[in-house]
């Protein structure tokens, strides 16, 4: 070979590909404007699906789940369009023919993203949780904020976000604190051995029931548990709406309200540990002291 030759060859092969590409540029550009072109459309008819559906379901989950499907599926066809445009008609035959086995390989490949994307759309549209809804799931507690094809977005109330796989939320309990509207919050204490125990009762629930978050179709219960080594341990029981109601913040307010009316009638809470001096407490409430 004369390599004398060679930046001649070289020189007439770039020619050959530069005019090629040349030649390339209107079919490249018409190709990327119906990409670009099918790219808006899918936005736009995503958009106005969304705006349709929210019209006649409630299913917030599903509504983005149609409109995320529609993008992809508009958004695909354009690109099998643009590749026809430049002529490459095999190239659109050979991936339509190895898509299944493409799906297939990413299906082994990907396990754990496939079952969440499967698990996304069974829980849009079983609907086991709704956004908004307060949940408690997988050791989280918070409010729903988005119900993703792969994962669910939470508020854990403490200026956090957590993001669960939709697996996870599929497969495990899920607590609903909103679907039925009521949630029972507990409030465990107890009180000396010399108070009159009917009375305690009457003081803590008449107590409770006048708190203004307290719903009044639901009586206030009181129930004494046992006894213990320094009192006798009883629980509380009162119900609020968790979608107007803080659970914490009533549980707080509960409290307080208690040891303000235990305090006014001389009840004692007494813990383990606790010194209080109750002989003196006993002679001072006997007759004639």
């Amino acid at each position: 070979m004369d390599f004398s030759q060679a930046p001649g060859l070289i020189y007439a092969e770039l020619s050959l590909w530069i005019r090629n590409a040349i030649r390339f540029v209107p079919e490249l550009a018409v190709a990327i404007i119906v990409f670009v072109f099918f790219t808006f459309l899918s936005r736009w008819l995503s958009r106005g699906m969304v705006q349709g559906l929210r019209r006649i379901s409630d299913n917030q989950s599903l509504v983005n789940l149609t409109g995320a499907l529609i993008r992809v599926l508009v958004v695909a066809v354009g690109l099998f369009v643009a590749l026809g445009v430049l002529g490459l008609d095999k190239t659109v035959t050979s991936l339509l023919a190895g898509a299944g086995v493409i799906a297939l390989a990413v299906g082994f490949a990907f396990q754990d993203l496939t079952a969440n994307f499967i698990s996304g759309t069974m829980i849009a549209l079983a609907r086991p949780i709704q956004v908004g809804d307060t949940v408690e799931t997988n050791g989280y507690t918070g409010k729903v904020l988005d119900i993703k094809l792969r994962s669910v977005v939470m508020d854990n109330g403490q200026g956090q976000t957590v993001e669960i796989p939709s697996k996870d939320v599929f497969q495990k309990p899920i607590t609903n604190f909103s679907r039925i509207g009521l949630r029972r919050i507990e409030l465990t204490a107890g009180v000396s051995y010399i108070d009159d125990l009917a009375k305690a009762q009457q003081v803590a629930t008449t107590a409770v029931a006048r708190l203004p978050f307290v719903l009044k179709g639901h009586p206030v219960e009181f129930h004494y548990r046992n006894f213990a080594d320094a009192n006798i341990q009883f629980v509380l029981w009162f119900w609020i709406n968790p979608s107007t109601t803080n659970a914490q913040a009533a549980l707080s307010e509960a409290i307080m309200a208690v040891k303000r009316a235990f305090d006014e009638h001389q009840i004692l809470i007494v813990f383990a540990g606790q010194t209080f001096d109750l002989k003196q407490k006993l002679t001072n409430t006997q007759p004639g002291s």
